[in-house]
């Protein structure tokens, strides 16, 4: 299942891509959760109803992508968990060796933006960089859960982009200033349930900037799997349902490259993860 939200006369609606089109799935059964994250909450039985409902979902419910707006499919999560130096082709392209632990900083709500929302290049700086990343969405609360049962609490997968500004992010030891300004998350289309992905440890992903094809590899190079990502972290913290774990991003970020790369006003960005699709968001001036 395809799930997502979407704006309809001014309200974020619990909403599902399906072949006809984006439908909204409470106009099919009234009775479900009005969001994506309540409807998480709920478990595997309101999970299954939503199943129905987008199957059982006529003509009369759909409507083409142009004609929706969509958000991040999880606006609102109680964390942003993110990942870094997770690939080896990113970590041999900064010429730094493999971490024996794993890197973790945060993103914050304000961050995030839906597909076709734009990313703000801010005044604060040009040095504007990109990050596919394939994130995963937590489904039921979690704490101490071993890598054997990780799956168990994942809901799906989307897409990520962690846009961040490369001089304020170097300006100390700790990432964050870097990563947190607004608009700077992008992620979406839509949340792929996991039944659709048995094996998120091998998967395309890649970015594009207007055409041009900057990263192109394979969640097979991660450091840190899936699985282990989820153990790692539920040893430390709870995860809530709705939660985002960004899991990293191979090589070929405009840092790296010779001359350097940076997002730039009027350019638009391109994320694509396969079995989940493209996220893209054009770029402004702040």
């Amino acid at each position: 299942m395809r799930l997502c939200t979407f704006l309809r006369d001014g309200e974020a609606r619990l909403g599902a891509e399906t072949a006809a089109g984006f439908v909204d799935l409470r106009a099919v059964d009234p009775a479900l959760p009005a969001t994506l994250l309540d409807l998480l909450a709920a478990g595997p039985e309101e999970l299954a109803r939503a199943a129905r409902a987008a199957a059982s979902a006529g003509a009369e419910h759909a409507r083409p992508r142009g004609e929706v707006t969509l958000l991040p499919p999880i606006p609102n999560p109680s964390k942003i968990v993110c990942v870094g130096l997770n690939y080896r082709d990113h970590a041999a392209e900064v010429k730094l060796e493999l971490p024996e632990y794993v890197t973790i900083f945060a993103k914050w709500p304000n961050t995030l933006i839906g597909d076709g929302a734009p990313i703000v290049i801010p005044r604060e700086s040009h040095r504007v960089d990109y990050e596919a990343e394939l994130a995963f969405v937590i489904g039921t609360r979690a704490h101490r859960v071993p890598e054997e049962r990780a799956y168990d609490v994942i809901a799906g997968y989307t897409c990520f982009n962690d846009v961040s500004v490369r001089d304020y992010q170097s300006r100390t030891s700790q990432w964050t200033i870097g990563k947190v300004f607004d608009t700077h998350g992008p992620c979406g289309p839509v949340l792929v349930t996991r039944d659709e992905i048995p094996d998120p440890g091998n998967l395309r992903i890649g970015c594009s900037i207007d055409g041009e094809r900057l990263q192109d590899s394979s969640t097979s190079q991660m450091v840190f799997s899936v699985p282990r990502l989820v153990a790692e972290l539920t040893a430390v913290m709870t995860l809530e349902p709705g939660d985002i774990v960004a899991t990293g991003t191979p090589a070929g970020v405009g840092t790296s490259r010779q001359p350097r790369r940076w997002i730039r006003p009027g350019e638009r960005v391109r994320v694509e993860i396969e079995r989940i699709g493209a996220l893209e968001n054009p770029a402004v001036a702040g």
